[in-house]
């Protein structure tokens, strides 16, 4: 079947026949898109007839893949039983994402550190699993490439963001890192694991 071929491409193979089912059981229009700085996923209800649409990011790793897969169906299943929620990641979601993604823990699905740390996320869910830095540092691990992140680099270096713009790391201020950007010395705030490159 040429749909579950395209899946394996993507997620760990105990789960390839599971995912399928619930694309067919939810008639999901599942979209596998190009990378996105902002988003992993997104869920979108059906409107006029079209069906329900779940996105997910192509060059995430297939633990990343998956998770975020469950996180866009729990809001399809959120909204099938609730309808348009006020908070999209309020506590219905999160009972329904915590129940989804734990019906998959002791499964030999992940390797036992990342499952520790899926373990970890689900007794506080956030909005974006990206939100999570230790998840997100589990998640990376299993990256085919590896990225330079913002936190391997030492206070006082110069980094180059979005292909030419370069920053002077100033200091940590709790979990993020306050740049000062080099062409107009303005002060932004970054993320941890920012991917980035080094100044040559």
């Amino acid at each position: 079947m040429k749909e579950k071929e395209l899946l394996a491409k993507y997620l760990p193979p105990q789960v390839v026949d599971t995912v399928l089912e619930e694309i067919i059981r939810h008639r999901v229009h599942l979209k596998i898109t190009r990378s996105r700085k902002t988003k992993l996923g997104d869920f979108r209800p059906h409107f006029h007839g079209v069906n329900p649409r779940i996105s997910v990011n192509n060059d995430l790793n297939q633990y990343a893949f998956f998770v975020t897969f469950i996180h866009e169906l729990s809001h399809l299943l959120a909204y099938e039983k609730y309808g348009h929620m006020r908070q999209p990641h309020g506590e219905e979601w999160k009972q329904i994402y915590g129940e989804q993604l734990g019906r998959f823990l002791g499964k030999d699905i992940f390797p036992s550190e990342l499952e520790k740390a899926i373990k970890k996320h689900l007794k506080n869910i956030k909005a974006s699993s990206h939100s999570d830095l230790e998840l997100t540092r589990a998640f990376q691990k299993y990256d085919t490439h590896q990225t330079l992140r913002l936190e391997d680099l030492q206070q006082g270096e110069i980094f180059v963001f979005q292909q030419d713009r370069k920053f002077k790391i100033l200091e940590k201020v709790r979990k993020r890192y306050k740049c000062q950007e080099i062409a107009n010395n303005r002060i932004y705030l970054f993320n941890a694991l920012t991917p980035v490159k080094r100044h040559e």
